[in-house]
Formats: C-alpha cells, sequence, structure tokens
C-alpha cells in the first residue's frame, strides 16, 4: 500500500507542474480551458472556477492532461471563437505546448536549488577495494586511492563519480583519471573501454571499472528471521551472533553472506553464540537463481540493526550552496540530466544501451517508495530527476506527445499552412503505435524484475 501510495504522490505532482505549465501559458495566450485534470477516468471530485474552467480528481494515476476551447473537438460558440485554442497564432501555440516540459524542467531546477540549499551528503570518493583483473586492476589503481577528477572534472562523492563513469555508456573511450593515494600524492590514470556498459541492464558503472567503495564492518548478528526458511528451520535466531561456518571463523556479516551464497543446497555447520553460550547448528541454504542465471545460496536472514555502526564523518562530504550558487547548480545540474537523457535514449536507439533499462510504473512506483522512505531529500532528488525525464520524453517528436505537436506546428510555421487532417491522423497513428510499443517493452521489463 505505501509503494502503490509513493506512486500517486510523486505522479501526481509531476502532472500538476506539467499540466500547470499548459495550462498557465494558454491562459496568458487568452486560450479558455474547459478543464484541468488528474489522473483519468470518471472525476471523483471537480469544481468549476468563475470562468468555466473545470478542475478534477480523477482514479487512474497514471497522467492527467488539460483540456482546451477547440473547434477540432466540437462546436464553438461565435462569440468565443477568440478563445479558441486552434485560432492561435502558430507561435502562441508552440508555446503552450512547449510549457508542460518546460514546467518540469524550472521544477527540476528549483528542486535541485533547494537541495543545494539544504545540503546534499555523499559519500567522499575513496576506493575500497580493486577486483582482480579489472580495467581498474590492470591500470594500478589502488585501495586507499582517492578518486578526484574524471576527465578533468572534480568529482567530491560516489554517486559524482556514478554520474561521470555512466556518461560514457556505449563508447570506446579513454577515460582520464586523477587519483590521490593515502600519501597524498597525485597521479593521472587511463582506463581503455570499449563500448563501455553496452546492453548491460541496470548498470553499475563502478563494478564495470572494478573499484568498489570503503565498507563499513558489519558484525555477524542475525536481524529477522524468515518464518519457513532454512536458518528458521535450523533454529537461528533474532541476536545470534554468527561466530563459524564450516570451520572459517566469521568476522563480518558481508563473509558470513558469501559464504552462505557459494553454498546452495549444501550443509553447513554453523557455530554462534546466543545468551554468552556457543552453540551448533546445521543449516541447509536453499537455492535462489539470480538475474545472470547464477545459483546461489540463501538461508532467510537478515542484519541485525545493532550491527550497523555509524559513517565515520571523514568518510562523508556535505555540500551546501547560498541561494545563488545553489541556483546555478541548480540549471547545472539539470542541464546535465535532459543532456544525459537524450545522449541514452540516442544510444539506445543505435543499440549501444539496452532496452531493458526502460521503466515503467512498477519500477517507478518502487523507486518511489524506496525515496520516500530515506527522507525528503531522496524523495526531493527522486522527483527532480523523474521530472526532467518527463519533460525530455514529452518533448520527444513523437505525434500524441507534445513534441509531435510542436513539429507539426513547426512544419506549419515553415510551409505557410497546416499540414492535412489526413496526414496529422495517420502520423498520430504512427505515434500511438510507437508510444504502446515501449509501454508493453517498460511493462515487460517491470515485470521480469519482479
Amino acid at each position: 500500500m505505501s509503494t502503490l501510495l509513493s506512486f500517486i504522490l510523486a505522479i501526481s505532482i509531476l502532472v500538476v507542474i506539467h499540466e500547470f505549465g499548459h495550462f498557465w501559458v494558454a491562459r496568458r495566450c487568452g486560450v479558455k480551458v474547459l478543464r484541468f485534470s488528474v489522473g483519468f477516468g470518471k472525476p471523483l471530485w471537480s469544481y468549476t472556477d468563475k470562468l468555466g474552467t473545470e478542475y478534477s480528481i480523477a482514479p487512474i494515476p497514471l497522467g492527467g492532461y488539460v483540456k482546451m476551447l477547440d473547434e477540432r473537438e466540437g462546436p464553438v460558440k461565435p462569440e468565443e471563437l477568440h478563445q479558441a485554442f486552434n485560432q492561435k497564432n502558430v507561435w502562441q501555440r508552440i508555446a503552450i505546448a512547449s510549457a508542460g516540459p518546460i514546467a518540469n524542467f524550472i521544477f527540476a531546477v528549483v528542486a535541485y536549488c533547494a537541495l543545494f540549499m539544504m545540503g546534499i551528503s555523499g559519500v567522499v570518493p575513496v576506493i575500497g577495494e580493486v577486483l582482480d583483473d579489472s580495467p581498474a586492476y590492470e591500470q594500478g589503481l589502488q585501495s586507499g586511492d582517492r578518486i578526484h577528477r574524471i576527465s578533468g572534472k572534480e568529482v567530491n562523492s560516489f554517486q559524482e563519480v556514478s554520474w561521470e563513469l555512466i556518461s560514457y555508456i556505449g563508447e570506446t573511450v579513454d577515460i582520464e583519471l586523477t587519483v590521490v593515494d593515502s600519501n597524498n600524492q597525485s597521479r593521472d590514470v587511463t582506463i581503455p573501454v570499449q563500448q563501455w556498459l553496452t546492453q548491460q541492464e541496470a548498470p553499475d558503472p563502478m563494478k564495470a571499472l572494478g573499484i568498489e567503495p570503503r565498507r563499513l564492518v558489519l558484525e555477524p548478528i542475525v536481524g529477522e528471521v524468515v518464518a519457513g526458511g532454512a536458518a528458521a528451520q535450523a533454529g537461528l535466531m533474532k541476536g545470534d551472533i554468527i561466530l563459524s561456518a564450516n570451520a572459517e571463523s566469521v568476522t563480518n556479516w558481508n563473509q558470513w553472506v558469501e559464504l552462505v551464497r557459494a553454498t546452495p543446497l549444501k550443509p553447513m555447520i554453523l557455530f554462534i553464540e546466543r545468551n554468552g553460550e556457543s552453540l551448533e547448528f546445521e543449516v541447509i541454504p536453499a537455492e535462489k537463481e539470480i538475474e545472470d542465471s547464477t545459483t546461489i545460496g540463501f538461508v532467510g536472514v537478515g542484519l541485525h540493526p545493532d550491527a550497523i555502526p555509524e559513517m565515520p564523518k571523514e568518510w562523508m562530504t556535505e555540500v551546501s550552496l547560498g541561494p545563488i550558487d545553489a541556483l546555478v547548480q541548480g540549471v547545472a545540474k539539470t542541464q546535465q540530466l535532459i543532456v544525459f537523457t537524450l545522449d541514452s535514449l540516442w544510444k539506445m536507439i543505435l543499440g549501444d544501451v539496452s532496452v531493458k533499462n526502460l521503466s515503467g510504473p512498477i519500477t517507478i512506483a518502487k523507486v518511489a517508495d524506496s525515496s520516500v522512505s530515506n527522507g525528503i531529500q531522496a524523495f526531493i532528488s527522486f522527483l527532480a530527476l523523474l521530472s526532467v525525464s518527463l519533460g525530455v520524453l514529452n518533448l520527444l517528436p513523437i505525434p500524441v506527445l507534445d513534441g509531435g505537436h510542436i513539429l507539426f506546428y513547426a512544419i506549419e510555421a515553415v510551409r505557410g499552412k497546416a499540414l492535412s487532417e489526413s496526414t496529422q491522423i495517420f502520423a498520430i497513428k504512427i505515434g500511438m503505435t510507437l508510444l504502446l510499443g515501449l509501454m508493453v517493452i517498460a511493462f515487460y521489463n517491470d515485470i521480469s524484475r519482479l
């Protein structure tokens, strides 16, 4: 239920922002707005203002719309013709169609500006582990190295590192890193990559490079035990401390997880500490297949909250800016996301990025729920990212989208007359087919991730 509510909240906020852009500019251009709806279907609530605009909330939270007076959609009274959308000049119609996506971009700028003023926290990009035989390993990166610059651009957190690395997706390129070692000595490292992250689902640029952040040492204390799971059947309880597994001493939770994953359907002899007493158990991990068809073991236990230490302050960084600098960074961040989204879409068309990365409402709902759970800043950041995606998507020159209408009006401006109605209808049918195809792929991807 919380996931559904988070989804409805996120979509409703962005729909109101998007449609308000159309609404506000339409009114500025003298167009009569008949309805402003959030959601589709029979209205659950409605209100009509003195100008004749009906505001409504409908039960299907997958979008919304602004309905304007238009001769193409029904008869218009002679005295209201000057308020009809189709009677406005081509530049006014372009402005109205563009206003929704522009509102999404403005929201993203404001959201990021607010986040920078509130302070954005991150993890200092110090490498904790370099994976064997990885590109980073081959070029001599070491544990303790701090990533300072990527291709000349300064990075202050692992989030920034990920954004910079993923921008190379699909490319064959030399990634230039400037790193500072534990002795504060700086050096440049060049890492050549070919078709970087091509065809990967949910690409992880740091894993592909072969680096991992520093990890907190998590004590091997059992938290929740899943009823009916292998651990529950063996007799493990919340609060048990794992001492050893198959005669191997267990010193941290990550080690315990790796041991379990490596032994599906094989008996494990455990020694645990419970109330100061050492006890022996036999547990047989169940078998589970993960995304890449690899089989792993799992026993059905979670980490105890008491096992999680506080993050050391020196591991963290925070950027907090004044209003002007925050606005500048908000614009820059929004611009970066717009370029990244367009670049990713283009690479997807070329086949350099897997279509498995397309996401639908189920994934959006799950991410919305996760961001709500992580606090207001995470939710605002998610809304800003989704708002940019919505704005870019709607500006694509696909009939039925805002960008398609803008394309029609641009052609009209060049030709001096509109495309024929039959041509527009044919183009809209093609656009609908393309859009439905993308929706099917997105839904399929959502379901396959469940």
